[in-house]
């Protein structure tokens, strides 16, 4: 799907948004389905915990004799490594398609920001999934949660030309911190970075705490 998104709306709307005098839309777009992809690849790592509880296989694992923070921060780092490393791949698939990376020396500070968002998205859908016990219940949450918290990222477009609820609401979301900042490490300039990073860490660390507590507390 990241990658549907990024050539329909790479080439489909980069005409539209260079006539705008925008610049290059691709550029501008390829930073945000990174971003989407880490972000949904990591929340529906959750699912597992689900899947586990109904199958029986996540009491076989509780009995094991380590603490359950133990557990959720193991099954948070492994969700997150997947998203990371899927992210690390698109941004790759995205060289081959005419994306160009100005600074290259801004590449650790990127994938830093790329492991946040795998982690706060990994805890958050651990955190839904210990308050759930059907599938059905967490493909509700996606939808109502997860959808409007990409779209209103500034993914797809800039956040500085859009109606004012919409820029609060941006200010309000996680992902639109990691999102402005890998496009501006990317783009050469490191214009908030350092304070987005500063939020985003605060963000994470309070969501591997609720994520934590939640799956402690959760009934198997």
């Amino acid at each position: 799907m990241p990658l549907l998104f990024l050539l329909a709306f790479g080439f489909g709307f980069g005409s539209i948004y260079t006539l705008a005098g925008q610049g290059d839309y691709f550029q501008f777009l390829v930073p945000g389905i990174i971003c989407m992809s880490i972000l949904f690849t990591s929340v529906m790592s959750g699912i597992e915990i689900i899947w586990d509880r109904q199958f029986g296989f996540l009491k076989e694992t509780l009995v094991a004799p380590v603490s359950r923070l133990e557990i959720m921060i193991g099954r948070t780092l492994g969700g997150a490594t997947v998203a990371f490393c899927q992210g690390i791949i698109f941004l790759l698939l995205s060289l081959l398609f005419g994306f160009k990376i100005i600074s290259l020396i801004n590449l650790p500070l990127v994938f830093l920001f790329m492991l946040l968002i795998a982690l706060f998205f990994a805890a958050l859908g651990t955190a839904i999934a210990s308050l759930l016990d059907d599938m059905q219940g967490f493909q509700l949450i996606m939808n109502f949660l997860i959808m409007p918290i990409f779209f209103l990222s500034g993914a797809l477009f800039p956040i500085d030309t859009a109606p004012r609820l919409i820029q609060l609401i941006a200010k309000i979301n996680p992902l639109s911190y990691g999102v402005s900042s890998i496009r501006s490490l990317l783009s050469g300039s490191t214009n908030f970075v350092f304070l987005n990073l500063l939020i985003l860490l605060i963000l994470t660390i309070i969501m591997l705490i609720i994520g934590s507590k939640l799956f402690s507390k959760m009934k198997v």
